[in-house]
């Protein structure tokens, strides 16, 4: 990437995550990490005005300093990989790939995503989409859409590209459904249909209501703010900490692996079948168990 000298460091980075391929909520978490990265440098009086100046002993000392600060090590695994990412989109892969800012190297390593997120209940459920609905009609038929097909955020709040479609499918009898909108990396995916009528409902119900707000679910003139709309009004109804909206998702790759489980298939079957219908590939079995299938929430 050309470098732009008139630019401030903070203006570099943000760029360059803004330009690293990933999903829009990939970019914007990027962005966060590596804007707290800068403001690290900046607190710390380290003037630097380039990329290319950025050194090991920096990002050494931002772990350090953000390990000491009590953040889990998985945040931090993520704060690096965007790190990571941007030093390579700016030439400094020799910098990137150093095994001295490794995981290993800069203690963060030893951690498990098990138990990081747990699946919404039923009851809690209901409990959340009464709070939305009485919030907005439009938010809890989002929400409806996320649980039942177990969609990530922005895949969610993108669904209504997709309504038609899916209604259709549906008439003509489709046991999946393809998600194509918001998917992580841009990878179109297909997803069971597990409780039909509730689909064939859900489906309806979101159709009629982005029929009156421009096609939209979230009406927000872009998607940015559609996704800050969602983000924000997701937590103000209680779906936040361990049970954010990923929740949903959980919720319904348990009631994946009941289905696939019920089917007669093995467990390493029902695995890799649960992360082809998430997104993830038929290659990260071990992955979904330890992390969707073990939420404190029995099987």
């Amino acid at each position: 990437m050309k470098k732009n000298k008139s630019k401030s460091l903070n203006q570099q980075l943000k760029q360059a995550a803004m330009q690293a391929k990933g999903s829009g909520t990939t970019e914007h978490a990027r962005k966060l990490h590596v804007k707290r990265f800068s403001s690290y440098l900046k607190a710390n009086n380290i003037q630097i005005r380039d990329i290319s100046q950025i050194k090991t002993k920096y990002i050494q000392g931002y772990i350090t300093q953000r390990l000491e600060q009590g953040v889990k090590k998985r945040t931090l695994k993520n704060e690096m990989s965007a790190i990571r990412k941007v030093l390579r989109m700016e030439n400094r892969s020799k910098l990137a790939n150093s095994p001295l800012i490794s995981n290993e190297a800069l203690g963060l390593t030893g951690d498990s995503r098990k138990g990081t997120k747990v699946a919404i209940t039923d009851i809690q459920y209901q409990e959340i989409y009464q709070k939305a609905f009485q919030k907005s009609p439009a938010l809890a038929a989002t929400i409806e859409i996320a649980r039942v097909l177990g969609l990530r955020g922005e895949e969610a709040v993108q669904s209504c590209q997709s309504l038609k479609t899916w209604q259709t499918a549906l008439t003509n009898g489709a046991s999946r459904l393809k998600v194509i909108f918001g998917t992580k990396g841009g990878r179109p995916r297909e997803t069971t249909i597990l409780d039909r009528t509730r689909v064939i409902n859900a489906i309806n119900n979101a159709v009629a209501i982005a029929e009156k707000q421009n096609g939209k679910l979230i009406n927000k003139a872009t998607l940015k703010q559609a996704m800050t709309y969602w983000r924000n009004h997701c937590s103000a109804i209680g779906l936040t900490g361990k049970l954010a909206p990923h929740s949903l998702r959980y919720a319904f790759a348990q009631d994946l692996m009941r289905y696939y489980k019920a089917q007669g298939h093995s467990e390493k079957e029902v695995m890799a079948m649960v992360s082809m219908d998430l997104g993830h590939g038929d290659g990260r079995g071990r992955y979904i168990k330890l992390v969707y299938g073990n939420t404190g929430v029995e099987q």
